[in-house]
Parts: C-alpha cells; structure tokens; sequence
C-alpha cells in the first residue's frame, strides 16, 4: 500500500500567557472541522496523516509540538496535566473550541489527558502507548523495559538522563528494529521515510530533554483518571501491534468509559497511516 505524505500546508506559533510559545503545522482546508494531532514519540509536528482524506472529508488537521520538542519552548517539569492546560489555551487561542482530537503512540497519554480535562470533543487513540508501569503489566514486559519502567517510577530524574541520550538516528533504529515487516513495508517508503526522517530531526531540534520529559511521562503513572472521561473515545491497534500495549488496548479501553476499541488485522503500529481515512471519519462522526 503507498501511503501518501506531504509537508504541512500552513505553520506557525501561538503564544501562551506565561510567554512561551506552541508550534503548530496544518493540513486540509482553513476552514474544515479542526482535528488536534498529538503525535508519536520523537517526532515534530512536520509528520501529519491522512494527506487526501483531509481533504476529502473536510478535515483541518492541526499538529502541536510538544513543549521542548520541535519549536515549542521547554517547560522542563510539565505534566500530563500541564499539556491539557496548554491544549485547552491554544484551543482559545485559535477559536476551535473543543476540536476532536486523535493521539498516536506515545502521544497517546497527552491526548488522554486532554479527553478527561474536557478539552476536546472526541478522541481516536491510535496505537496507543498504555500505561505500562500499571501494575496489571507487572509480569507482561520484557526485563528490559521493565527496568526503564520501574526507574520511571522510582526516579524520573535518573530516567530522563537516560532517555536524554537518544538521537534522531538512534530512534529511527529502534522503530525500524522493532516493527513487524508490514510496518517496515510503510515506514521504508522513500517519500514517507523522507518526511519521518525529518519530523525526527526537528524534534531533536533543541536536543533530547523534550523527548526525554515526554517518554518518563508516558512510561510513568500517568495520573489521570480515565473514569471521568465523559467524550466518546475510540482506541485503535493493528493487530500485529506487539510494542505499544500488552493486550493491544483492552485493558486501557475498559477504563475509558464507553470507548470502542478496534483491531485491524495486517498492521501493526503503521495503523495511523494506513487506516488514516477511517480513524478520521470515526472521529468526526463521535465529535458531531
């Protein structure tokens, strides 16, 4: 399958009021249904989905850089809760009002905690990163993971030390080696890996801090109470998705409450790109 990607239509910046400032990229018509894009690990808003079904279905797609990935400016010890806050001022902002919203890997969490502040209207989790330092996933992890877990916990100091010493190169090695040969077939596609590379290499603009804050939080206790999320919520896995979830969203979709968990069969974590048309019309159909 081609998967078709292109640079954003529009770029720029939002102040927020303590002076720092949110990087933003758009796809689609100005004027369609705004949906907000919580992308994966390490990368920068540059890599958008869905580049004809936006248009197609009259979708503004519009990603955020994260604080201290990108061109967003650094808040060292943000929150989950924090990037809630921010969301829900550049919603103001920019007059969306409660846009839906889809969350990918391991924006995941950050998009979950917009859904349970009541920022957003609606939100499409899509190969969602779980909250693996749960302690029903105690016996399910790898050592590996399990003690960068466990140091997440314990002392997220020490972790993002060690995640701060990521690159762009070293992230693309980990996707590439630990994706199943179906998402291997997207990622490698000259014109995708063309524009991976670079929202890898914005991301790592300012230097890994950003990265590293955003991987301690996603591995961490997230502290959100997934209970009062009163927004429909959609979780979507492909079914060949080994890394992202345990039980690929089970367990995370029986917190939600009324959330529909998907699995489509011949995709792992690419589902994103190769579903981008479905998750996007689920979305806006929840939102309406």
């Amino acid at each position: 399958m081609h998967i078709f990607v292109v640079p954003p239509t529009r770029t720029g910046e939002e102040r927020l009021p303590d002076g720092r400032l949110l990087d933003w990229a758009e796809w689609g018509p100005s004027d369609g249904a705004p949906v907000l894009f919580s992308p994966g690990a390490a990368t920068s808003r540059h890599l958008g989905f869905g580049a004809r079904a936006v248009h197609d279905l009259g979708v503004r797609l519009i990603s955020v850089d994260r604080p201290g990935l990108g061109a967003s400016t650094p808040a060292p010890r943000r929150t989950l809760a924090d990037f809630a806050a921010d969301i829900r001022v550049f919603a103001e902002l920019t007059g969306l009002g409660r846009p839906a919203m889809v969350g990918n890997s391991q924006g995941a969490p950050f998009a979950l905690a917009c859904a349970a502040a009541g920022v957003v209207g609606a939100l499409a989790v899509v190969s969602g990163a779980d909250e693996v330092a749960d302690p029903r996933f105690a016996d399910a992890l790898p050592p590996e993971p399990r003690r960068l877990v466990d140091l997440a916990v314990r002392d997220p100091e020490a972790a993002e030390k060690v995640f701060a010493g990521f690159t762009p190169q070293a992230m693309w090695d980990l996707v590439m080696g630990n994706s199943p040969a179906c998402d291997r077939a997207v990622y490698q596609q000259e014109a995708f890996a063309a524009a991976y590379r670079e929202a890898l290499r914005q991301a790592f603009a300012q230097g890994a801090a950003g990265y590293a804050r955003d991987t301690v939080l996603a591995m961490g206790r997230w502290g959100i109470d997934l209970s009062s999320i009163r927004v429909p919520v959609d979780v979507w896995y492909g079914a060949e998705d080994a890394g992202h979830s345990p039980d690929q969203g089970a367990g995370l979709t029986s917190r939600i409450p009324g959330a529909v968990r998907h699995v489509v069969p011949g995709v792992g974590g690419a589902v994103l790109w190769t579903e981008a048309r479905q998750i996007l019309r689920t979305v806006l159909a929840r939102a309406r």
